[in-house]
């Protein structure tokens, strides 16, 4: 029998933003400071700054004007049209609805920006799938109450979550109720997914603490949602970690299971079982992690598993116990081993296209729901040639692999709802704060100094993606 390797009808391309990386506007009509407004730039060699409290007179800060979605979402959508997007993955800045996170009421400027982007992609028949959390913690949860680490943000989220679920009913089907909830995992997502400003507060305990309070949020927005519209579809979104055994050593190759259960599969089987995996106990009491949950906890997580998986995958690494020396670099949030197999972008991350497929794999043959690649893309140097145009042979090569061992994936028998590329248009790089690691298909002419008119221009990714929706994956 000959496999045919088609994509599904009606499979979902578009592409992929946060706010706070590419909304702007950060302190207009009546919205908030988040934690990201207090975050300096950085590069690729420097580290980004926070400077507690609030934002310092004369240092800068790349999120408070980002790419400036707030004035351009009518040109900029419009664009995604031009591609041809049948869905468009954005987020709602928390601090824009609710200015401090712990209002009553919600800000009804801010209510109206997203009603107007709403607007403009039913205009054009684009599907919203909207992040409730995407690294933007209100700056007042962090101060008052220490972010993620607090209980009481489980309510405010809620409130937060119960506005936009009914706000938007009929209008918005998918959902994410938080990006990337697995790098609390990781030193990284103290700040960025939990606010926990305080580093004494950066230790696994305070972060396993903060991804539990964030399970029970989520599964009660899950249960909240499809009680609000039964046709809503809730997903999770997990940064995930592929790692490969750095030998054969069979203590590498067994920490690489280790490794996957606890960077991935904790956050996964709580999402989609509703449970903690036994190895998540074992791995608490090895490391003196202790969580407190309350005894209404465990009947909650299973009455909000979510309805599919969303991912972001940009590179892989290897991992190992046996090799003490071996040289490192970075990914994703992460710091792990280089493999010497693979070439890797400028900023360090490896380049493993077949790592998706093996990846896609993995996820259906454990939870065996629809899968949804949120994010995917290379951030790369482009340059303006003489003939006005951004010829990013590269970043087409890069999309090109991973979409065709996509298309593979979706031989293998895996169920794949979509894909939205990170990021449709240049935003600010979480990691680095930089615009220079540009990840847009759309070039926006804004640098690190802050310089630049916004003006948008098509890159070659831009044409060659339009193609690509246009043929349902047929021509890469």
């Amino acid at each position: 029998m000959k496999i045919q390797k088609k994509m599904p009808e009606n499979f979902l391309w578009g592409g992929a933003t946060a706010a706070n990386q590419y909304e702007g506007g950060w302190n207009e009509d009546g919205r908030g400071p988040s934690i990201a407004d207090i975050l300096t730039g950085g590069s690729v060699d420097k580290e980004r700054r926070l400077t507690v409290p609030a934002p310092v007179e004369g240092e800068f800060y790349p999120n408070h004007e980002a790419t400036d979605f707030y004035h351009h979402y009518k040109e900029d959508i419009a664009l995604f049209s031009e591609m041809g997007f049948k869905v468009y993955r954005f987020s709602v800045s928390w601090s824009r609805i609710f200015p401090n996170g712990d209002e009553e009421t919600p800000n009804e400027k801010g209510l109206e920006f997203y009603d107007k982007v709403i607007d403009e992609l039913e205009k054009y028949g684009i599907e919203p799938l909207i992040t409730i959390s995407h690294y933007e913690n209100p700056l007042h949860l962090s101060l008052a109450y220490g972010g993620w680490k607090n209980r009481k943000l489980i309510d405010f989220y809620l409130r937060f979550a119960k506005v936009l679920f009914e706000r938007y009913k009929g209008r918005v089907k998918y959902w994410l109720t938080f990006n990337e909830i697995n790098m609390l995992t990781e030193p990284f997502g103290a700040v960025f997914c939990a606010g926990m400003l305080d580093e004494a507060d950066n230790n696994e305990s305070t972060r396993y603490q903060a991804m539990h309070h964030q399970l029970v949020a989520s599964a009660l927005a899950v249960k909240m949602a499809h009680e609000i519209d039964p046709e809503n579809k809730l997903g999770c979104m997990l940064a995930y970690h592929n790692g490969y055994p750095y030998t054969c050593h069979p203590e590498d190759v067994f920490f690489v299971q280790q490794y996957g259960q606890i960077h991935n599969s904790i956050a996964g089987d709580v999402h989609v079982r509703g449970a903690y995996p036994g190895f998540a106990y074992r791995y608490f009491a090895e490391h003196d992690i202790q969580i407190k949950m309350h005894p209404e906890d465990i009947q909650l997580l299973k009455d909000g598993t979510v309805d599919f998986v969303s991912i972001s995958y940009y590179s892989s690494n290897c991992v190992s116990l046996t090799q003490e020396n071996a040289e490192t670099t970075k990914g994703n949030g992460t710091v792990n081993i280089r493999n010497p197999y693979l070439k890797a972008s400028d900023w360090g991350w490896q380049i493993d296209a077949l790592g998706l497929r093996y990846v896609l794999n993995q996820i259906y043959d454990r939870y065996q729901i629809p899968i949804m690649i949120v994010e995917n893309g290379l951030g790369a140097v482009d340059e303006i040639t003489e003939d006005g145009q951004i010829h990013d042979d590269y970043r087409i090569d890069y999309m090109r692999q991973h979409i065709e061992q996509m298309k593979e994936a979706v031989c293998d028998g895996v169920d794949l709802l979509g894909y939205t590329c990170w990021g449709c248009t240049d935003v600010v790089s979480a990691s680095t704060g930089e615009v220079k690691k540009r990840y847009g298909l759309i070039f926006v002419d804004k640098y690190d100094d802050g310089t630049g008119d916004m003006s948008r221009k098509r890159k070659d990714s831009f044409y060659w993606y339009k193609k690509v929706i246009e043929s349902n994956g047929e021509i890469l």
